[in-house]
């Protein structure tokens, strides 16, 4: 199967430019919303440079050309690492949302990600589909390990969770989104997020029915696109329970499938009844092993 051609047509950009982020102090996380974002603190950050968008497919497959590098959604699980394991369960896979046919609980996940074999960056819907028409958009697919990989090879690295949400603020933090007050501003969408009853009723208002081209949506005031929406963004911060716990190092590139980091910035599948996580103080744990259709990365230079 082919992936559904998007109404807009992508943008020519090749590589993401590098934007400088200069030293500041900022009021990270929220006493507003979910628990993980509290307390609201200050936090100072350290200048540095950031690709002003997700790594996209067209980058990553640079990468994987010049290399060869094969990702951990291409390869089959270690049996000693999964004791018990079922073959059948151990071969490459990775989880793909698959929306439901009507309305469901939202307590299990179970029933819209399915855990699909043959499911990689080159195939983002599984076996069939492929990445016709979307060079340009951000690759998924791809565990911390492939995003770590690919920013050695590009001489960078993966952002901490508090130089992610201070660039992602873009210079402005008056409003409840990066953007201002308002989740859709006089009608125009700001990012790529999900509008309709999640997760069986995809309304599609904003043009894109999964992820869309890097650029599709204005940037912050940084000059940085999809910080808010489109996919997830792995982080190297060890994700805790809440900011008031104790930080562990944020530069641990743990490969262990109990390591849960820190995830960034929504994806097209937030929604308004379903993970408002539309928000820079925003935050997702997730184990370092899995890979997904909504999750990618963007790389920084300190």
């Amino acid at each position: 199967m082919k992936l559904p051609t998007n109404s807009r047509s992508e943008p020519e950009q090749q590589e993401a430019d590098w934007v400088w982020i200069e030293p500041g102090r900022f009021l990270m996380g929220s006493d507003s919303h979910y628990p993980e974002e509290a307390p609201a603190h200050w936090e100072e950050v350290a200048g540095f440079w950031i690709q002003s968008a997700p790594v996209t497919n067209a980058m990553f497959a640079r990468f994987v050309a010049l290399t060869g590098y094969v990702t951990q959604a291409e390869r089959p699980l270690d049996p000693r690492d999964y004791p018990g394991a079922p073959q059948a369960h151990l071969q490459p896979a990775s989880l793909v949302f698959t929306p439901p046919s009507g309305t469901v609980p939202l307590d299990d996940v179970s029933r819209w990600w399915a855990l699909v074999p043959g499911a990689d960056w080159r195939h983002p819907l599984g076996p069939g589909s492929d990445l016709q028409g979307m060079a340009q958009h951000p690759v998924v697919h791809v565990g911390l390990e492939d995003a770590f990989a690919y920013a050695q090879w590009a001489g960078c690295d993966l952002p901490g969770e508090p130089e992610w949400e201070y660039a992602a603020w873009g210079g402005n933090q008056q409003g409840e989104f990066v953007w201002g007050h308002h989740l859709v501003p006089e009608g125009k969408h700001m990012a790529n997020t999900w509008q309709g009853n999640f997760p069986a009723e995809n309304l599609q208002s904003d043009g894109y029915s999964r992820t869309s081209p890097v650029g599709a949506f204005p940037a912050n005031g940084y000059g940085l696109y999809d910080m808010i929406g489109n996919v997830w963004e792995w982080t190297t911060t060890v994700f805790q329970p809440s900011h008031a716990s104790p930080r562990k190092s944020c530069c641990s590139h743990a490969k262990s499938a109990a390591q849960m980091k820190v995830l960034k910035g929504g994806s097209h599948l937030c929604a308004p009844n379903y993970c408002q996580r539309y928000r820079a103080p925003a935050r997702s744990p997730q184990a370092t092993d899995t890979t997904s259709s909504h999750i990618g990365f963007r790389c920084v230079k300190r």
